[in-house]
């Protein structure tokens, strides 16, 4: 059966329950932005402008781009409760108590509080790595991608419906509510972040620079690339059915989009050999170019989308396992948390970028630059990628 290597990869001890929490976990984490932005263009929270809710919303993005490898560096050194405890903690004084913020304060409370963000998504990766044999393990993040997919699809989504129905002060509680049940179901689940043979290794500590390469920035270099061209795609999509009159049919176009990644994140953990990550994000870029060229309705549109839509999880899945095996698992937490700060940079750089081009030459020609903003920043990394060693050697002992 074609299911069957999920379920041999879901029988393992610990992966079932890991997933489950992750993506319980991940869906207050996904709404974090857009309450923010709906806290505060709401007439029942602050009721300011967009320009306002942005300058929040980078405040908190910049928190969490510092604190993403921070965290991972601090669960490689004193374990994972700790960690979440802190964070968890972080997380419930900031939304507890930010719907009673004027502005001011909000804009500057936000920075720490993205600062002590929930390291939900680069724990869960970090423990999925620890839980998986070497040979499954790209399975393993091909799920986790489609976990992640929908995530996304679901928090923004619950959190526009909890405004609009609720108010963004009740919506802020619920998401405080989400993120302190999300920190305590790992606390209490308390997955292992390394695997018994990589606990059995010498307690020495690990040089960044061994791991820290060339190859490997570069890597996190594409991976910015693949996340631009992501967030870009979306805006250039929703520019585009606006721009045509389409605005009703905008979020049936974006599930559609969504439904390729997870098809093409299902298929490509069944494949017997991985691709390389530069390769899956290239070609991600490539099909991304010519996808503005198309006209007539927009399901035409959609439909463009479908090559470089199905490559999405795929790309993000293969960056991340790469990650994982050049690695040391002692360096793994700080290595995972880089993955997702060049995430963060990717998208949070994408709106104001694509946005100058939709509005002057227009959003097809916002396709074209991200797709070949992608395609160069593959072309920069790929000589250092070359040089890269294929596996991580036993990591050199350092002065502590």
């Amino acid at each position: 059966m074609a299911v069957e290597p999920y379920r041999r990869l879901l029988a393992l001890p610990g992966v079932r329950s890991l997933l489950l929490v992750g993506l319980l976990a991940r869906i207050p984490s996904t709404a974090v932005a857009i309450t923010l932005t709906m806290h505060v263009v709401d007439p029942g929270g602050l009721g300011l402008g967009f320009g306002a809710a942005g300058l929040v919303t980078m405040a908190s993005t910049v928190g969490m781009a510092v604190g993403s490898p921070l965290a991972g560096r601090f669960v490689d050194r004193h374990g994972l409760r700790p960690v979440l405890a802190v964070t968890t903690l972080a997380q419930l004084v900031f939304w507890s108590t930010a719907w009673a913020m004027p502005f001011p304060v909000l804009l500057v409370a936000a920075v720490p509080a993205g600062l002590l963000a929930l390291p939900v998504f680069s724990v869960i990766r970090q423990c999925l790595t620890a839980l998986v044999p070497v040979d499954q393990r790209r399975m393993g993040f091909s799920l986790d991608s489609i976990i992640v997919e929908l995530s996304y699809m679901a928090g923004p989504a619950l959190a526009i419906a909890g405004v609009t129905s609720l108010g963004s002060v009740p919506t802020m509680v619920l998401v405080a509510a989400g993120l302190v049940g999300s920190g305590t179901a790992l606390i209490v689940l308390n997955p292992p972040i390394r695997s018994a043979e990589e606990l059995r290794e010498p307690a020495t500590k690990v040089a960044r620079r061994q791991w820290l390469t060339p190859g490997m920035l570069g890597l996190l270099g594409t991976v910015v690339a693949a996340a631009f061209v992501l967030a870009a795609t979306e805006l250039s999509l929703v520019a585009t059915m606006k721009q045509d009159g389409d605005t009703a049919w905008i979020g049936l176009a974006i599930a559609l989009w969504c439904a390729y990644s997870l098809t093409g994140g299902f298929v490509y953990g069944m494949l017997p050999r991985g691709r390389s990550p530069l390769v899956l994000i290239g070609a991600m870029g490539v099909l991304t170019i010519p996808v503005g060229l198309v006209g007539g309705d927009w399901y035409w549109l959609v439909l463009a989308l479908l090559p470089a839509g199905v490559l999405c999880a795929p790309a993000l899945s293969s960056s991340i396992d790469t990650v994982s095996r050049r690695v040391p698992a002692k360096a793994r937490g700080e290595a995972m948390g880089l993955h997702g700060t060049a995430l963060l940079i990717g998208s949070a750089s994408a709106a104001p970028i694509a946005g100058v081009i939709i509005d002057g030459p227009g959003p097809g020609w916002a396709f074209a630059a991200a797709g070949l903003g992608c395609v160069l920043m593959v072309g920069v990394a790929l000589p250092f990628w070359r040089h890269t060693e294929s596996s991580v050697k036993e990591p050199l002992p350092v002065a502590a």
